[in-house]
C-alpha cells in the first residue's frame, strides 16, 4: 500500500499549465545545537485530537491534567455540557497546563463549528466563556493509494479521512461495484478540501476531483458548477453523474399498480390510472425525483395529502396519499433531487398505505416507469470548452500524484 499526500493553500486554478516535476536531492549539514536552560515555572501548551467515544476525563488523563476543580467546572456548566454533548472525533482541544498538572486554560470546540468553550483560571478562580473561535482556513489536499484487499483498507492505509473515503465510494459506485469489481493493484487519486484551525486539521470537506483505475479502466470526475448554477460531479467528457430524474421516489418499495386502465379499487369501475402506485409502510420517506420548486402542497380531493413539484421543460411530478409532509416545506420553495418531501400514508381515496406517483409532461400524464425524461445538466460546445479549460488544474494534480506513485516504485 502506498499513500501520497500534499497540501496547499494556493487557490484552485493557480497551478501553471506546463507543470514540470523533478526530484532534487541536496545533502545539508546538521545545524548547530545549543542547550538552553528551561524555566520550570513555564506551563506546557498541548494540542490534543478528540478521539471517538472520548470523555472529558479521558482527555484530561492524556493531557496529564490533575485538576478536579477544573473538571467539575467544565462538566457542571451549561456551556461545558453543550460542548461535551457535541464532541467530534478529529477536532482539537488546546490546554495550557502547569508543571504540577493544574489547568490554566482549556479550549473545547463546539461540534463542527468554529465556536469554542474556553475555561481560564485567574486570581479569583475559573472564568468560563464562549468564543467565536479562531478563523478556519481551507486547503487542498491530495492522497493516492493502491488496493491490496479492500477499498476502505486502502483508504485507511493512505490516511484518507473516513468521510472522504465514503464520498469516493459513492461517486465511483456509478461504475464500480466495490464488493465484486475491485482488483488487487487498482489505484485511486483524490483531491479534496481540508479545513484547518490554528494549523490543526479540523475536518475534511468535499472531494474536488478523483480518479480511479479499476481493472485497467480509468474513471475520473471533477466537481464543477454547471449551467444550472449547481455544483455537480462530471466525468472527463463533461457528462454529469447526476441523473435527471430518479425512477422511484422511494428507496425500498414494490409497484402495486401500474400506469394505465384499471378497475378502481374504491369506485369499482374501469378508469385511467395516471401514475404508478408504490406499496410501502406508513411513514416510509418520500424523495423528490429531481430538482424542482413546490407548485402545490396541501390536501386535494381523492389524492389526500399531495405535493406537486414543477421541474424544467414543463414537467411536473405528483406525490399523493402522503401521511405527512417534511418540516419547513412551502409553496414556491426549491427542493433538490433526493431531498425528503414527505412520508407514505393512506390519506384521500385509499385502501392501504402506498404512494401514488405521477409524471406529467405539459400536464399530460405519462408512465413514470417508461417515459423518456431529460438528463441532468449537459453542456453545449462552448460550455464544454469552458469546462475543460476551468478544470484542467485538477487533472494536473492527477499527473502529479501518478508521477509520485510511479517514482516511489
Amino acid at each position: 500500500m502506498l499513500g501520497v499526500v500534499a497540501a496547499t493553500a494556493v487557490a484552485p486554478g493557480s497551478l501553471p499549465s506546463d507543470l514540470l516535476v523533478a526530484r532534487v536531492v541536496e545533502h545539508l549539514p546538521a545545524p548547530a545545537v545549543t542547550r538552553a536552560d528551561t524555566d520550570a515555572s513555564l506551563p506546557f501548551v498541548h494540542y490534543e485530537r478528540i478521539q471517538a467515544g472520548d470523555t472529558l476525563q479521558a482527555m484530561f488523563n492524556r493531557l496529564r491534567i490533575d485538576d478536579a476543580a477544573a473538571l467539575a467546572q467544565l462538566s457542571g456548566s451549561d456551556a461545558g455540557r453543550k460542548a461535551l454533548r457535541q464532541l467530534r472525533a478529529g477536532r482539537s482541544v488546546t490546554a495550557v497546563v502547569s508543571l504540577e498538572g493544574r489547568l490554566l486554560s482549556f479550549s473545547l470546540p463546539i461540534g463542527n463549528s468554529s465556536a469554542q468553550v474556553v475555561l481560564e483560571r485567574g486570581d479569583g478562580g475559573f472564568a468560563l466563556r464562549e468564543s467565536s473561535g479562531s478563523a478556519q482556513t481551507s486547503m487542498v489536499e491530495m492522497r493516492s493509494g493502491t488496493i491490496t484487499h479492500s477499498l476502505f483498507g486502502a483508504t485507511d492505509d493512505a490516511g484518507l479521512p473516513d468521510n472522504v473515503a465514503t464520498q469516493l465510494a459513492t461517486i465511483f459506485g456509478t461504475w464500480i461495484d466495490f464488493h465484486t469489481d475491485l482488483r488487487k493493484g487498482d489505484r485511486f487519486n483524490v483531491v479534496y478540501e481540508a479545513i484547518y484551525e490554528e494549523g490543526n486539521p479540523v475536518r475534511a470537506g468535499r472531494i474536488l476531483a478523483a480518479e480511479f483505475i479499476n481493472n485497467g479502466e480509468r474513471h475520473a470526475v471533477v466537481l464543477y458548477r454547471g449551467p444550472s448554477g449547481k455544483e455537480q460531479y462530471y466525468s472527463d467528457d463533461g457528462t454529469s453523474l447526476q441523473q435527471g430524474f430518479l425512477r422511484s421516489p422511494l428507496e425500498f418499495s414494490r409497484v402495486s399498480s401500474n400506469f394505465g386502465r384499471r378497475l378502481h379499487p374504491i369506485h369499482g369501475s374501469w378508469r385511467n390510472h395516471n401514475g404508478t402506485d408504490f406499496s410501502a409502510p406508513t411513514g416510509t420517506p418520500v424523495m423528490a425525483t429531481s430538482d424542482a420548486t413546490i407548485e402545490f402542497i396541501g390536501t386535494q380531493r381523492g389524492f389526500g395529502n399531495l405535493i406537486v413539484l414543477k421541474h424544467r421543460n414543463d414537467i411536473t411530478t405528483h406525490y399523493a396519499h402522503l401521511n405527512g409532509f417534511a418540516k419547513g416545506l412551502a409553496k414556491g420553495q426549491a427542493v433538490n433531487q433526493g431531498e425528503l418531501i414527505g412520508y407514505v400514508g393512506c390519506t384521500g381515496w385509499c385502501t392501504g398505505p402506498h404512494l401514488h406517483y405521477e409524471v406529467r409532461l405539459k400536464d399530460v400524464p405519462a408512465d413514470p416507469m417508461t417515459v423518456a425524461l431529460p438528463m441532468a445538466d449537459s453542456f453545449n460546445d462552448k460550455e464544454l470548452a469552458a469546462f475543460k479549460r476551468n478544470t484542467a488544474h485538477l487533472r494536473q494534480r492527477f499527473a502529479l500524484l501518478n508521477y509520485e506513485l510511479a517514482d516511489a516504485r
